[in-house]
C-alpha cells in the first residue's frame, strides 16, 4: 500500500471493542520478518500487531543548472566586416552547453536494511506514529513533517523576439541585391547612432520635453539599433535547464564517474565519450567513533531488546571534480556513516506520554519530551 505522510493511529475501530486505546510496546522484528522486509514488496505501515518502519539513509541530490547557448548567423553576416567593422563573425549556426550552477542538498531515503516494528502491549501508553511516504519514522505521539522541498526550478522568461525587417526602410527592402541591402542597412544603423548622440548632447532638431520622453526615445533608438545590427552579427539565445542527479552512497568512494557533459550535446550518458567526465568522491569524516568488539556485541544483543531504534549519524564530505579540478565540495550529516542506538521502551510506559521527533534526513533524535498523562 502507499503511505503518504499519514499518522498511523494505533487504536483502530477493530481494537476499540473492549479497549479504549491500544497501548504500545516496541520491539525489533525476528529474522523471518527481516527476510520478509528485504526480499518482498511488503510496505511499512500499520499491521495487525502494530507498525513497521524504516530508519533513513542520507542521499545527496545534485541540482545542476545547464545553460544552452544557440547562435544563428544574421542575413548579412558575410558583410559584417565590410560595412560594420565586425570581426570574427561566425557564418554557421552553433549550439554550446555549459554548467552555470551546482547545488547539493541532503535528502533522507528509506534504508530497508534498518527496519523495525512497533508492537502493542497493555503495559504501555497508546501512541500515534507518523511515517513518511516511504516508511521512514518521523515522530511518535507528535505531529511531524518532512524537510521542506526546494521550489521547482523556473527558467527566466525569454525576451520577445523582434523581427529586424520591420525597421527596414522602403529603400532597403526594394534594393536589388543582398549586398546593397546590407550597405543601406549599415547606413541606417549609423544614422540611428548619430541621432542618439545628438539627443544625449541636446543638439537634436526635436528635443524631448521631459526626462520620460527622453528615455522613451532613447529606448526606441536602442531597440532599432540592436535589431538591425543582429542582421550582421547574428543572434544569441540562452536557455537554462535544471538536471537532478541523486547520489546514495553506502560507503566511501573515490573518484567515481558521476556524469558527462558535452559542449555540443549537453548532458549525455556516462559511456558517451563525447562528454567531459565529472567524478564524485565521498569521504567518511569519522565523527562517530567506531565501536570495539565488546560494544559491537552489546549492540548486536540490543537488536532483540524492546525500544525505539534511532540513528546517531556521522558526517560525510562530498567532492565533485571536473577532470582533476575540484569544482564543488560540501559536508553533510550522513546516517550510513554512524550507528544505530536504542531508546528504552521504558520511555513509553503507562506513567508517561512521550513525544518523539526524528530528523527526516538522518533519523537522529531532534526532540524528546515526556509528560505525565492527566
Amino acid at each position: 500500500m502507499t503511505i503518504k505522510d499519514l499518522t498511523y493511529r494505533l487504536a483502530s475501530r477493530n481494537w476499540k471493542k473492549g479497549l479504549a486505546l491500544l497501548p504500545l510496546c516496541l520491539f525489533t522484528f525476528s529474522p523471518s520478518l527481516v527476510a520478509q522486509t528485504q526480499i518482498s514488496s511488503y510496505q511499512p505501515g500499520t499491521t495487525s500487531e502494530g507498525a513497521v518502519y524504516f530508519l533513513p539513509k542520507t542521499a545527496v541530490r545534485f541540482s545542476i543548472k545547464v545553460e544552452k547557448t544557440t547562435y544563428k548567423p544574421g542575413d548579412f553576416a558575410a558583410y559584417a566586416q565590410r560595412y560594420m567593422r565586425l570581426n570574427n563573425v561566425a557564418m554557421e549556426p552553433s549550439t554550446a552547453y555549459r554548467i552555470i550552477g551546482i547545488e547539493q542538498r541532503a535528502v533522507g531515503v528509506a534504508d530497508t536494511t534498518k527496519g523495525f516494528a512497533l508492537k502493542f502491549n497493555a503495559k504501555t501508553v497508546a501512541a500515534n506514529v507518523t511515517l513518511a511516504e516511504d516508511g521512514r519514522l518521523l515522530a511518535i505521539n507528535a505531529e511531524a513533517k518532512e524537510a521542506p522541498q526546494p521550489a521547482p526550478f523556473k527558467s527566466a522568461p525569454k525576451p520577445a523576439v523582434i523581427n529586424p525587417r520591420q525597421f527596414m526602410t522602403e529603400e532597403i527592402l526594394v534594393a536589388g541585391s543582398t549586398a546593397k541591402m546590407a550597405e543601406l542597412t549599415a547606413k541606417e544603423i549609423y544614422d540611428l547612432r548619430e541621432n542618439r548622440n545628438l539627443l544625449i548632447k541636446g543638439q537634436a532638431d526635436f528635443m524631448p520635453q521631459d526626462g520620460t520622453q527622453m528615455r522613451l526615445m532613447l529606448n526606441q533608438i536602442e531597440q532599432q539599433d540592436q535589431a538591425l545590427t543582429s542582421l550582421f552579427q547574428g543572434t544569441v539565445e540562452r536557455d537554462t535547464t535544471e538536471h537532478s542527479l541523486w547520489l546514495i552512497p553506502d560507503g566511501p568512494m573515490q573518484r567515481q564517474l558521476f556524469f558527462r557533459l558535452s559542449q555540443v550535446n549537453g548532458m549525455v550518458d556516462a559511456d558517451d565519450l563525447s562528454g567531459a567526465p565529472y567524478y564524485i568522491t565521498v569521504e567518511d569524516l569519522n565523527t562517530v567513533p567506531p565501536t570495539d568488539d565488546e560494544a559491537a556485541a552489546k549492540t548486536k544483543k540490543k537488536v532483540y531488546e524492546a525500544g525505539v531504534y534511532v540513528n546517531v549519524p556521522g558526517r560525510m564530505r562530498v567532492t565533485l571534480y571536473q577532470g582533476i579540478d575540484i569544482i564543488q565540495q560540501a559536508e553533510h550529516p550522513a546516517a550510513q556513516f554512524g550507528n544505530v542506538e536504542l531508546l528504552s521502551g521504558d520511555l513509553f510506559n503507562k506513567h508517561y506520554t512521550t513525544h518523539l521527533w526524528l530528523n527526516s534526513v538522518t533519523g537522529a533524535v531532534e526532540r524528546l519530551e515526556a509528560e505525565q498523562p492527566k
